[in-house]
């Protein structure tokens, strides 16, 4: 008999006062949540190129602009001093329908990323740091309606910033 008071009152001593209250889960019911977000080395590499692959399209695609703006700014400065030839102008146009298709089609690619980390299992946590790329193309696709290209330039750099964050976060 003293040995099982001995062992109550190790017990009493040793473990928490609250460890008798706590009440023990079924051991099937686990959080689905907690395992679509884990981060998995498989999910995060993934997650990582098709980061890198829009990193990559977008720097290509803002090198290239930067000689089409500065080219588009030329001819429409000749064509504003009433210098430029109807082919300069017929080019001039064509090349601004262009570019601004081509802004298109970076916004819904990077709403396509955008939609991709939401849905996609495993890439959800990196899903709040690259919300607000394809908003960010938008507005370049708003300048380059109002030929502002160079600016639009300017704010897909920005988006290049945001996604080489989120390509470090993701290595981490």
């Amino acid at each position: 008999m003293k040995r099982s008071l001995l062992i109550a009152f190790l017990c009493a001593v040793l473990l928490p006062a609250n460890a008798f209250s706590q009440k023990r889960r079924a051991p099937g019911k686990r959080s689905s949540r907690a395992t679509a977000t884990q981060k998995t080395p498989a999910a995060a590499h993934e997650a990582a190129a098709r980061v890198a692959d829009q990193i990559k399209k977008l720097t290509h695609f803002i090198y290239l602009l930067g000689g089409v703006a500065k080219g588009i700014e030329q001819a429409d400065v000749a064509i504003r001093r009433k210098e430029a030839s109807p082919a300069i102008i017929e080019s001039t146009e064509r090349s601004k329908a262009t570019v601004r298709s081509s802004l298109q089609d970076v916004r819904a690619g990077l709403a396509q990323l955008e939609s991709d980390f939401h849905s996609t299992p495993g890439w959800g946590i990196y899903y709040i740091k690259i919300e607000g790329v394809a908003e960010a193309a938008a507005m370049a696709e708003q300048q380059g309606a109002a030929n502002q290209f160079d600016q639009a330039g300017r704010t897909l750099l920005g988006v290049v910033n945001r996604l080489t964050d989120v390509l470090l976060e993701i290595g981490r």
